[in-house]
């Protein structure tokens, strides 16, 4: 890797900019030392990307399909060093980092396959003809999170680049050296200079010199609610385009004719996975009364046999949380000495390390209602269908939910029911990268992945002929 951004030291210069550094949560060892962005830098790098995009948008949809195909072919050659990169910055499981490394190379192939079919329309009119074009934004702002760096930055960036236009990913503080090595991948794989950027640094410096600046045409963002309605309120000063994919509180409901094993065998990953670090995670368990008691016994087991470890070993099921913050936050929800209902292990010592928790409370604790962001779980019970339904929707939030039943019609009806962008039913799989995602309420605005997922980086022109 030789981008000169991947250092050891910081910058000797004392009027360089603000540099981060980059730790491996398991260990906390310090592994790069990455220069923010400045002001000035972003300025120019959104002059180089306006004039990269003009160049791009020009090609062929064959051309720029065939180079985007080139781009995942890079990362597919490269999928191991970026899966043990993401180990090493972000902490996740081996397994996990491979499969982020694939998704990755999948959105790529999947977005390439969009160029040629990003059609316009032929609309019936009097006295004429009447043509739609879908015309590319220009340059698309991509701030990704450090919770799954790579899959995340993709999601935005992929169809961004196949509608036609320039990217700038600015990566989390935390997370950068995956971002970095995609841009080497790009450029190697024939990609135009200036057209896919990354631009390191802390949101409150180089984030939002990105989201104000007037060259920039579209912002898509995920990360916190709160940060996410700062954005949207830059972005209203200058009528942006937005995305906002945001927090989460999703519910697992489980109801009594389910599949009890099946249920609470699959629950621990719904909310384990990521270590919990996941805006999509099942993190209130919701029960019927009849259940509750057999539903608890199954679940300990479950919770208790996913493996905390070493994210380099294959066999395990969660790494650490990303950062001593992070912990001390996930800490402020499960006093140490609190009572829990189910409490796993993790390994001691050095490293960001929490166990799998699970909790008893009451549907109005902090707990049940706040995102906690971390490997905790609430469970509450209900008493019937109706009752179900309003505590799941009891919440700011609506991005997933889960659904467990053998009843087809209440499987349904639940679904409709409930206020989220992603249900599944007897599952917790929600994200494809061919299927619509976001949320509901404050978990977000529009809708990243699936066939729409090129459009969201156009704009419709219509254009009328007189005969």
């Amino acid at each position: 890797m030789t981008d000169p951004h991947r250092t050891g030291e910081p910058p000797a210069d004392p009027d360089a900019p603000a540099a981060h550094e980059v730790r491996n949560p398991a260990t906390e060892e310090l592994i790069a030392t990455v220069p923010a962005v400045d002001a000035p830098g972003v300025d120019r790098a959104v002059r180089r990307a306006a004039d990269a995009q003009r160049r791009w948008a020009a090609l062929s949809p064959g051309d720029r399909a065939r180079q985007l195909r080139r781009f995942a072919a890079r990362v597919d050659e490269n999928l191991e060093e970026l899966a043990l990169l993401e180990v090493r910055e972000a902490g996740h499981p081996i397994g996990n980092a491979r499969w982020e490394a694939g998704n990755a190379r999948d959105l790529l192939e999947y977005a390439a396959g969009g160029v040629e079919r990003l059609t316009g329309q032929q609309i019936p009119v009097d006295g004429g003809v009447n043509l739609t074009f879908q015309e590319p934004l220009g340059v698309v702002a991509v701030i990704a999170p450090w919770n799954f760096p790579m899959p995340v930055a993709a999601w935005g960036t992929a169809p961004a680049l196949a509608a036609g236009n320039a990217v700038l990913l600015k990566p989390a503080e935390t997370t950068p050296l995956t971002a970095l090595r995609l841009a080497e991948l790009g450029l190697e794989a024939g990609l135009p200079e200036g057209l896919f950027q990354v631009l390191p640094g802390a949101g409150a410096g180089t984030g939002r010199a990105l989201v104000d600046h007037p060259g920039v045409a579209k912002v898509v963002f995920t990360g916190s609610t709160a940060v996410g309605q700062e954005i949207m309120a830059r972005c209203a000063r200058g009528v942006k385009r937005l995305t906002l994919e945001l927090g989460g509180k999703s519910p697992n409901l489980v109801f009594d004719d389910a599949d009890l094993e099946l249920a609470a065998s699959a629950a621990p990953g719904s909310f384990l996975d990521n270590t919990g670090q996941d805006c999509c995670a099942r993190s209130r368990i919701l029960v019927q009364r009849g259940v509750y008691d057999r539903f608890m016994e199954l679940l300990e087991p479950a919770v208790l046999a996913f493996r905390c470890g070493d994210p380099n070993d294959p066999d395990t099921d969660m790494g650490p949380l990303i950062s001593e913050t992070q912990r001390e936050r996930v800490r402020r929800y499960v006093p140490q000495e609190g009572p829990a209902a189910i409490r796993g292990s993790a390994p001691e010592g050095r490293g960001y390390w929490y166990p799998a928790t699970v909790l008893e409370r009451d549907p109005g604790d902090r707990a049940a209602i706040e995102e906690i962001f971390g490997p905790v779980a609430v469970v509450v019970p209900f008493r019937d269908e109706e009752e179900a339904v309003a505590l799941a929707n009891a919440t700011d939030y609506g991005l997933a939910a889960s659904v467990w039943t053998r009843d087809g019609a209440r499987a349904l009806r639940v679904a409709r029911a409930v206020a989220a962008g992603n249900l599944s039913v007897n599952s917790h799989s929600a994200v494809r990268y061919w299927t619509p995602f976001g949320g509901f309420k404050r978990s977000g605005l529009g809708r990243e992945l699936g066939p729409d997922a090129l459009s969201a980086f156009t704009e419709t022109k219509n254009v009328f002929l007189s005969t």
